[in-house]
Parts: structure tokens; sequence; C-alpha cells
């Protein structure tokens, strides 16, 4: 008997999230966005004055700031609904209207950026001392400094109009292998046909039968290969767009102009590929630890998933899963506890799978409301435990954030965003293995800790080195072809993998399937994450001096300082290799455990 996902409507409310903190009726969501439609034409007022006084510079930013609060909330609340219910149709209507919203009001507030920028140096130096300005410091200086990257109004205009077809390719991306192609069914493990898809790809390869494994893999690039010119001609435009847009916008590389918002620099990245190829010989001798625990005579890519320890049968209850990351993260303190705890057990967290919701999970905030969380959770599924701690870290920087800063300084970069998650994965690990001295679930855990490090540290940097080495040959002038992807990303396939794991021919079509390579440079920011976050989570679990003091206060830092300022503050420097050499070091630890457990 096969058992049904329920309807929202046949589960407790105490399980789904309270959206009543965003809009207590859908009739208040109308009211609010009847106001900004009604509102927004008013920016035209300051249009060709705001370098005529900081009075009417201020006055412009503190309009644009109280039509953005209510624009936020908005698409808050219809985002979530939605995610809800991916199929109502009242809800799909609502986010609908805010885009076409956020479309009109980005037209009208366009010549507002170009005319701070159009104000002359001395001019601008005293509007920054003026009192009118003084909660605007941060958001002036990130402004101005894209100064020498920011066109005329009317060229601005043109690159704003061009936006959605520069950026076409990633829905060709998305509907070709979303939507067309068909990668058929499969005979699982239990002997009946499953359909064979991008999202079920990935649970194939953790199955035990090595010989499922291979016949999934085999099918899926079928289908690629299928398409495969299709694809290379995508991602060849993407990079086109990359390098087009960085040219427009005057920067000497599409890397540099990916990283100037962040102010990191190149070195950064550079530094990040070095301290990786120098300690390769780790993940090599995990591949051929994995190799002897499933006891293959080869290793290949699909065989690199499947936890080394069988899947460890568990059933941790909803409530169970927020006592064991709440007790986690006590070092950090009663306050981080205590708010958790109250969102948590309250309805921040939407629990459980129904009909037609969003698959996955996320965390999605917005000012002065509660840091949603959306999770799917299983109780018979021991990673969800792991997923409940990430997001919940995300929702803690949120929450921080909010309470510490003005509206116009809170929202933090991708950069810093991943570096909160991943720290509570490392606590929760370090209570999980502290809890236990079993030595399969020892061995699980750890092995999923060291997954995870081979998942965004090493494969990241391989795919950050893939973007660079792709979007250097489009700037240099070369031809970017199939064949040229193809064999790119061999070569880094060749040295990423030690000389006794087999690469199948097909995984040189890996690089058409990575849905981040339409939006480049964004990859290496997982590396540097999860970096920073083991970092910082081995000196608070060492009990360093006001250590808890300074993760907090990156916590509460939000968006007021650049990411590497941020971090730095907090204790990290991300310009040495320390940090990622660190990262190294607790994989090459575990490593020596696991081997130890296994062997």
């Amino acid at each position: 008997m096969t058992s049904q996902v329920p309807t929202r409507a046949e589960i407790p409310e105490s399980d789904k999230w309270d959206l009543a903190h965003l809009f207590a009726d859908i009739g208040k969501w109308q009211e609010d966005f009847a106001w900004v439609q009604k509102t927004y034409p008013r920016i035209k007022e300051w249009k060709g004055k705001l370098g005529a006084s900081a009075k009417l510079l201020a006055e412009c930013l503190e309009f644009e700031k109280e039509l953005d609060l209510k624009l936020e909330r908005l698409y808050h609340f219809a985002s979530l609904q939605l995610a809800e219910d991916n199929a109502n149709t009242q809800y799909l209507a609502r986010v609908g209207q805010i885009q076409n919203l956020f479309t009109k009001i980005g037209e009208a507030f366009a010549f507002v950026v170009p005319e701070i920028q159009a104000i002359d140096d001395q001019t601008f130096a005293k509007f920054m001392i003026d009192p009118a300005l003084a909660e605007w410091q941060i958001k002036l200086h990130k402004i101005r400094r894209l100064k020498p990257h920011v066109l005329s109004e009317p060229e601005e205009r043109i690159l704003a109009l061009g936006a959605a077809a520069l950026n076409g390719y990633d829905d060709t991306f998305s509907q070709l292998t979303d939507v067309d192609m068909k990668f058929g069914v499969l005979i699982d493990d239990t002997g009946r046909e499953k359909p064979l898809t991008q999202s079920s790809f990935g649970s194939f390869l953790v199955k035990r039968d090595p010989g499922l494994r291979k016949r999934a893999f085999e099918q899926f690039y079928v289908e690629f290969q299928d398409h495969q010119y299709t694809l290379a001609s995508s991602l060849a435009y993407s990079v086109k767009a990359d390098v087009f847009r960085a040219r427009a916008r005057n920067y000497p590389s599409s890397l540099q102009a990916a990283l100037f918002p962040d102010d990191v620099p190149v070195s950064v990245y550079e530094g990040l590929t070095k301290s990786v190829r120098a300690n390769l010989a780790a993940l090599f001798r995990y591949f051929e630890l994995r190799r002897r625990v499933l006891g293959l005579k080869e290793l290949h890519h699909y065989d690199t998933y499947v936890p080394m320890v069988a899947e460890i049968e568990t059933h941790i209850s909803f409530d169970q899963a927020v006592e064991h990351v709440l007790t986690a993260l006590r070092p950090l303190g009663k306050e981080y506890v205590d708010v958790l705890e109250t969102g948590l057990r309250g309805r921040w967290c939407d629990r459980y799978e129904t009909k037609g919701k969003r698959s996955g999970a996320f965390s999605s905030g917005s000012y002065a409301a509660p840091p949603y969380i959306l999770m799917n959770y299983k109780e018979d599924v021991f990673a969800d435990v792991y997923t409940l701690a990430h997001e919940a870290g995300h929702s803690m920087h949120t929450w921080f954030s909010q309470k510490s800063q003005k509206y116009q300084d809170y929202d933090y970069p991708i950069f810093l965003a991943e570096v909160a998650s991943t720290f509570n994965e490392e606590l929760l690990t370090h209570h999980l293995l502290g809890q236990t001295r079993d030595p399969k679930m020892r061995a699980y855990i750890i092995n999923r800790q060291i997954d995870d490090i081979r998942g965004t540290l090493f494969r990241q940097t391989m795919f950050a080195e893939f973007e660079r080495v792709i979007h250097e040959i489009e700037e240099s002038g070369d031809a970017l072809t199939l064949d040229t992807f193809k064999a790119e990303y061999h070569k880094l396939l060749t040295a990423y993998f030690a000389e006794n794991f087999v690469l199948d021919p097909q995984l040189d079509l890996e690089c058409l399937r990575i849905p981040h390579f339409y939006g480049a440079f964004y990859v290496y920011k997982y590396a540097t994450g999860i970096s920073a976050a083991v970092a910082l989570s081995e000196k608070v679990l060492r009990g360093e001096a006001g250590a808890v003091e300074a993760y907090l206060g990156f916590l509460k830092s939000g968006g007021s300082k650049f990411p590497l300022e941020t971090l730095k503050a907090a204790g990290v420097d991300m310009t040495t290799p320390r940090p990622i050499e660190s990262t190294l070091g607790l994989f090459e630890k575990r490593l020596a455990e696991l081997e130890e457990l296994l062997l």
C-alpha cells in the first residue's frame, strides 16, 4: 500500500509556518501592493536633483527605503505561499504581479545610482559628513566605489532592457534539462520501475548495488550526449554574456567583475586553487579507502556518492531533531539557543512534505519578520537533522543581522551566507560524535563530514578552475566549442582524481549539466564558505577566549562591511591560506579516523 502525500489541510497548524507575522490576511497584502503601485512614481520628484543637496539625496534614499521595506515583505509573503503549493494559481499570480512591479520600479529608479555617481568628489565629500546622510554612509560608500563601472543613464537603460535577452541561455538550459530531456525509467533495488530524472539521479547514485549505479549513470548521460551541442552552445553564450557585461562596465576581466562587488581580490580565488591543488594526496587516499571498503575492483565517479557505511536505521522525530540541534549549538550561548528554540518549537518552520509543496529546504527572511524555514522533514532520513541545523544557521544569521543593523545594511552577501549554515553543521557533527561510541554510527557521521568537505571544498574548487579557464579562453578571442569544453574539463578531472580512478568518457559531459556554470564565479564561495566555517567552529569548540563573541559579532554584522573584513573581525583571514589548510587538515584527520574504523 503506497502512502499518500497529505494536503496542507490534513496536517496540524502547529506543523506549518505562521505567515501572519507578514500579513494577517490577503486583504492587507493587496492594500500594501496597491499603495506601492500608486506611490513609486513619486520617485521622479527627485530626478535631476540628487547632487543639489545632502537633504534631497537623503529624502530620495528614505523614500526608496520605505518602498523597499514594503516590497520585500510583499514578495516574501507571496513567495512563501507559492512554496506551500506550486500549483496554486492565486499564489502564482501574486508572485507574477510582484515580479512585474519590480521591473517597473527598476526602470523608474534607474536614474538614482548614475546620479549619485555623477556628483563631483568635492561635493560628495561634503555630503558624507552631513548629518542628513548619517545613516547612509555604508550604502553610499558601496554605491560610490562602483563609479568606474556605472555607465550613463541612457547606457544603463540599454543594459537593463537587454538583461532578459542576455540571460536567455539560463532559461534555455533550465527548460532543456528540466522539461524537454527525458531520461527514461530504471528498475530499482526493490524491483520496481522508477523514473530517472534530474532529481532522482542522485538517489540512484547512493544505492548499494554497483550495477544499478552504473546503469543510472550511463542512461542519464545518454540524454546529455544527445543534446551536447545545444548545451555547449548555451554555455558558450553564457560565458560570452559574462564577458560582454564585464567589458561594457570597464572591468579588466569577467572574474574581476564578479569579485568586485564583494571587494575580493583575485589572489583569494587563486589562493584557493593553489592550496587545494597542493593537498590532493589526501583526496586520492580517500578514493582508495572508498574502493576497498565498497569491495570494488576499480572506482568510478558513480561510486563516489554511496555512503561507505550502509544507511543507519534511525527514527528521529522533528522534536528530537530540534533537541539535537539546540544541544549542539549551546556553546553559542543562551540568547542564540533561546531565540532558535522559540522559532523552531513555535512556527518559523514549515515542517513536513505536503502535496504541491516545494521540494528540498531553505531559509527565507525579510526585515523585522521571522526568518522562515521550509523543510520536508522525514523521521527516517538521518541527513534531515543536518538540513535543519543548516537552515537554522541561515535563519539565525538573518535574525542577528536584523536586530543589529539598519535595513539598508542588514542584508549579507552570498559570500558570507554559507558560513553560518556550515558552522552549525560542524557543531552538530561534534555533538553527535560525542553522543555515541557505536563504531558504525561514528563511521557514518565521519563519512558524512568527509563527503561534505570533498563535495564543497575539493569539487567546487575544481568547478571554479573550470569557470576561470573557459572565461579566459573567450576573453583571449578563441572559440568555445563542445570539444573545448570537454577537453578542458577532462584535464581537470585527470588532475582531481587518482590514477586508479576510472574516468568514464561520459564524465567529460558533466561540465554541461552544472547549473552554477550558467551563473559564473559563484561556486568558489562554497569552498571559501566551508573553510571559514570550519576555522570559526574550531575556535569555538576549543573554547578560545572571545571566540563566541567574535562569531556572534560576525552574525550581527550583516552587510555592514565587506565579506573579508567581516570574517577578519571574527578571527578568520581569508587572504591567507590558513583557513583552507585548516579545513584540508580536518579532512585528513577525519580520513585517518575513518580508516581506523573501517579497515
